[in-house]
């Protein structure tokens, strides 16, 4: 226990102290920002630094999580101050904390991801742009209106009317930021925020330029009970919700975000939101911002090294020691290269890598929609307006249906309808429909994991009606049978049902949930070449289309990277056990697996041919000799030939098998019992790679380093594919493609299976 609590505190020192250092650096400059930009005391910043650090740090979910003021409430804030005043504000995030402990409580934390990212994406590039625009005029040396659209109209009028000094700091402040990420990675250990501000403040002390300063030296130790806001009580509850759930939201998604960038422990959101809501409560009865999980801070507290809560606790400690301390210090920075610092920060809040993301999705309208409602008419309804566009959005892709149709080469039309049926998709479903000839055979094909009663109106009645008009209807539902249950009157699923992989290209015919079907002669149906008929027209009908590509591109040439040597047996299924794909494996298939031997008898010159052509034309890098369990081609040989009886081309065949038989009885003799073929299957697999290198060009290859020798068992009754090891050391596999073994790391020892893949 000592040993475990030493080594806990050196990993302390070493990881968290370093990083906590640097999320100091850079929470300083833009919890001052921030108050700035909410139009409350830069005390409060601060104040909600400190507390998000210390308190949220030390009650949340999230091990590397920093919490403290974050800029997307800024406008919350700031229409709060103007109509409450800021004493009440501080009691509106004291409720808005209290709300987020009993959500917490409550274990609605996973409720607050269900909001679209493009409405918090839209939302926090519309807050960008108002900052932005707001401390432009502070950095032209005005001061800014109360609306985005105002600070627009006056922004020409300000420019016209420039500040020298004040605007000279702030260009400064931008150029530095700006610049400050091309720099050398030793340089760009200061933070940037950091250093733009002292470069700012040593250049306007040097120059003794006119700007304004500002001072928090006595504010810090300031402090007033909040007071309860004045009003009508429906817009405080209003105001203590949006609150609430605005910084709840952020928190919880920048916890998942930071999850993806380290391997520790994932982030308990539950913990996470009931922390902030206590973390809340602190910083508004301490007079400071709302507090909220900050994506800035936290990726540079893991980027730093940060490992444990440690980190975003003392980040904290240092933000007080500095308060505390050297409160006076932050008299030396120009107000105009705070603002700078917030337009620089609101610029990068419009991110075009999260517009990239939701363009792949669809959802650009909704991103922009709440961007331009935030920025006209205010930050909830913005939001309101994004959350109800991606909710029609979201029924419309849930509703949306597709038809598609395609005559086929058998004359038959093949339609597929793919979506959610429900009845707000029977227009368009049954003027699809309707537009099909009359006396078409046709094949439905229905890929839908959702149909309910006016679908299957729609579509039953078409059906019914086209059998009457002389045309045939053949439905295939390709997951949960839904117009086959309401068609014989069973109770429908509640829900939707998840989706199912196609099962019709690996599952035998007798297996099947629906048989092919194909119209046969009674005195012909049971005969074998009429079911690869009706394969070969379901091939047509499913696979073709989608294989279409692939087989085109591949008509030019094959490059396989493996010969695959395996057994003729029914039940082995190369493709589907390598899960390859067509152009992946040259394939040689025999009684056995068997591979003769240079020059033995009886001669057989089409594996050889094979090989050769393989290796010495294809250039493939892997030979693969795979068996199975149960080999009815080695329970010959381990009778010596009697089980082949009448069949002299096999009994001339198995004798390519008797190098195996050999080996078996030499390394396996004491193990002869029940399980003896198994053995022997195995044996035979390490035997036709030792009988492989008896050719001179493979030997050569091998030796060579460019041709890997591979044994693999397939135990049917497991369906388990297990690697087998060599004979002889000489021929140990240094890597196998993992498109052959799935990745898996294989043990085992000669003459015995190895591990399953």
């Amino acid at each position: 226990m000592f040993r475990d609590t030493q080594r806990s505190w050196l990993s302390t020192l070493r990881h968290d102290v370093p990083a906590s250092l640097v999320v100091f650096l850079v929470a300083v400059p833009l919890s001052l920002g921030i108050a700035m930009a909410s139009g409350a005391p830069l005390a409060a910043g601060l104040i909600a630094a400190v507390v998000g650090g210390i308190v949220a740090g030390a009650l949340g979910g999230s091990a590397v999580q920093v919490s403290g003021p974050a800029a997307g409430l800024s406008l919350v804030v700031v229409d709060l101050v103007q109509t409450y005043g800021w004493r009440a504000t501080c009691m509106i995030t004291l409720m808005a904390g209290a709300v987020q402990l009993v959500l917490g409580v409550f274990k609605a934390a996973r409720a607050a991801l269900a909001v679209s990212p493009a409405v918090i994406h839209g939302m926090l590039a519309a807050v960008g742009v108002i900052i932005a625009l707001s401390q432009l005029h502070v950095v032209l040396g005005g001061s800014s209106q109360r609306s985005a659209i105002a600070n627009l109209i006056e922004l020409p009028g300000q420019i016209a009317d420039l500040h020298g000094h004040k605007v000279a700091v702030g260009l400064l402040t931008i150029s530095v930021l700006a610049l400050w990420t091309r720099l050398p990675k030793k340089v760009k250990a200061v933070p940037a925020p950091l250093a733009a501000l002292l470069a700012a403040a040593i250049t306007a002390w040097m120059f003794n330029w006119d700007v304004t300063r500002v001072d928090l030296s006595d504010s810090v130790t300031e402090w007033a009970f909040p007071v309860l806001p004045q009003g009508d009580w429906h817009l405080v509850v209003a105001a203590v919700l949006l609150v609430a759930l605005l910084a709840g939201c952020e928190s919880l998604l920048c916890s998942v975000a930071i999850d993806g960038m380290h391997g520790g422990r994932r982030a308990n959101l539950d913990q996470e939101l009931s922390g902030q809501g206590v973390a809340n409560m602190v910083a508004g009865a301490l007079g400071g911002l709302p507090v909220a999980g900050v994506i800035v801070r936290s990726s540079a507290n893991v980027q730093a090294g940060g490992r444990t809560r440690c980190s975003t606790i003392l980040h904290g400690v240092w933000v007080l020691v500095f308060a505390l301390g050297f409160g006076w210090s932050i008299r030396l920075i120009p107000l105009e290269a705070l603002a700078a610092l917030l337009v620089f920060i609101g610029v990068q809040m419009v991110n075009l890598g999260h517009i990239r993301k939701v363009h792949g999705h669809g959802e650009v309208p909704v991103y922009l929609v709440t961007m331009a409602a935030v920025i006209l008419l205010g930050l909830a309804e913005g939001v309101l307006a994004g959350l109800a566009l991606a909710a029609l959005l979201a029924l419309r892709r849930l509703t949306w249906v597709t038809v598609l149709k395609r005559e086929g080469i058998d004359g038959r039309l093949h339609v597929t309808i793919s979506g959610s049926l429900t009845f707000l998709g029977v227009p368009r479903l049954t003027h699809e429909l309707r537009t099909i000839a009359a006396g078409t055979p046709v094949d439905l094909d229905l890929n839908i994991d959702f149909m309910d009663n006016g679908a299957f109106e729609a579509i039953h009645s078409w059906r019914l009606h086209h059998e009457r008009m002389g045309g045939t209807v053949d439905i295939d539902e390709l997951h949960d049978e839904w117009y086959a249950l309401a068609a014989n009157g069973v109770r429908m699923f509640p829900v939707k049902s998840p989706p199912q992989a196609p099962d019709r290209w690996w599952l035998p015919w007798a297996h099947r949930r629906r048989p092919l079907q194909v119209e046969l002669p009674t005195d012909t149906a049971a005969r074998p070449e009429c079911q690869l008929t009706a394969g070969a027209r379901e091939y047509h009908r499913r696979t073709a289309p989608l294989v279409k590509p692939i087989f085109t591109e591949l008509a030019r040439k094959q490059q396989p990277s493996h010969l695959f040597i395996t057994c003729a047996d029914s039940r082995i299924v190369p493709s589907l056990i390598t899960a390859s794909g067509p152009g992946d494996l040259f394939t040689v298939r025999n009684i056995g697996n068997l591979v003769p031997r240079r020059g033995t008898e009886p001669h057989d010159d089409s594996v050889v041919a094979a090989i050769e052509y393989a290796t010495q034309v294809l250039g493939v890098h892997t030979i693969t000799v795979c068996g199975h369990s149960g080999c009815g081609a080695m329970a010959g040989v381990l009778s010596g030939g009697v089980q082949a009886g009448s069949l002299p081309g096999l009994r001339r065949w198995l004798r390519h098998g008797n190098h195996s038989l050999a080996t078996f009885i030499e390394t396996e003799g004491d193990r002869l019992h029940s399980g003896a073929l198994d053995v022997l299957c195995r044996v035979n697999v390490q035997q036709q790679l030792e009988n492989l290198r008896t050719y001179r060009k493979v030997d050569e290859q091998i030796r060579a380093g460019k041709l890997e020798l591979v044994g693999l068992y397939f135990d049917i009754g497991s369906a388990r594919v297990h690697m087998v090891p060599p004979l002889r050391p000489t021929l140990s596999v240094k890597r196998f493609d993992q498109r052959v073994t799935a990745g898996e790391e294989m043990t085992g020892h000669p003459g015995r299976v190895g591990g399953p893949i």
